[in-house]
């Protein structure tokens, strides 16, 4: 059953996703079975010495390091809904890398309640929890 849109900007977003996924099948075949859920099982997670350089105290000696850079990140991406769920699960374990606790971990997704709310508080909770698992204090 093929649904007419009434709403003409719903129309144009379908037809672009349309095309769009036109394009992928006619460039790579294969880029057409691609989940982005998936992503952040082949990346993986950065020593704790890179993250401190490229996010750290590096380029600013008196600036925020690595760890709290991480937990600020984890808060926006609460704030937003906890949509992104690979890059949440991502900046999970590059947090403990950087020697967040599971505890820290914990409060800064609780403190973003107050801003994006208790469903999307709860769901960053779940996907730390996946991300944390194995993980040591």
């Amino acid at each position: 059953m093929n649904h007419t849109p009434q709403n003409p900007f719903e129309a144009m977003f379908r037809q672009t996703q349309e095309m769009a996924e036109g394009w992928v099948k006619a460039v790579n075949p294969a880029m057409a079975q691609f989940n982005m859920a998936s992503m952040d099982k082949l990346w993986p997670t950065v020593p704790a010495e890179m993250l401190e350089a490229f996010w750290g105290k590096q380029f600013n000696p008196e600036g925020l390091d690595a760890k709290t850079r991480l937990l600020l990140t984890l808060q926006g991406l609460t704030i937003q809904g906890a949509v992104a769920e690979a890059q949440i699960r991502l900046t999970v374990r590059h947090a403990v890398e950087a020697g967040a606790t599971k505890q820290e971990i914990a409060e800064a997704i609780a403190m973003a309640a107050m801003f994006g709310g208790v469903p999307a508080m709860n769901k960053a909770m779940d996907l730390a929890k996946d991300a944390l698992e194995g993980a040591e204090d």
